[in-house]
């Protein structure tokens, strides 16, 4: 079983189990998941400041004000994200990217506190779950793990 969720949309980290304590320990919210987001536009540091305090978001039909979470603007983007997907033409305006770590995870929740911001989601990469990252792996790599690193 997967633990955690990606959308279609999104790419990045995932892991899976045969252990459904496993999965329900690491979906708690003992544990942080980090996404590098692309963002329309140049984000600034009040959109960051607003992230890190949390920003309301609807959570099914329901407005939900999410928990404090750390975010922080990426200066260059990593190079194990690889080529950079083409998300759009540099017409359309500038991007940059953003690092949001969340313990919690509702539907779409990036994506939602990114636009909540003033600075909607192009890309979604998920790059940690706890102290496993996507660091030195390729796309579409599969590695198995006789342990889970916290």
């Amino acid at each position: 079983m997967a633990i955690g969720r990606l959308d279609e949309k999104s790419e990045g980290l995932l892991l899976l189990t045969t252990n459904g304590k496993v999965s329900n320990l690491i979906l708690s919210k003992k544990f942080e998941k980090e996404y590098f987001a692309q963002v329309d536009g140049i984000a600034t540091e009040a959109a960051i400041d607003e992230l890190k305090k949390g920003v309301e978001i609807t959570v099914d039909k329901e407005p939900y004000t999410t928990t404090p979470c750390q975010a922080r603007i990426l200066e260059e983007v990593p190079s194990f994200l690889g080529e950079s997907k083409h998300v759009r033409d540099d017409r359309h305006g500038p991007t940059s990217w953003i690092s949001v770590t969340l313990t919690e995870g509702k539907f779409r929740q990036v994506r939602k506190m990114t636009a909540a911001a003033g600075f909607p989601t192009l890309r979604l990469v998920r790059v940690r779950i706890a102290s496993t990252t996507l660091e030195g792996l390729l796309s579409g790599e599969v590695v198995e793990v006789d342990q889970f690193k916290l």
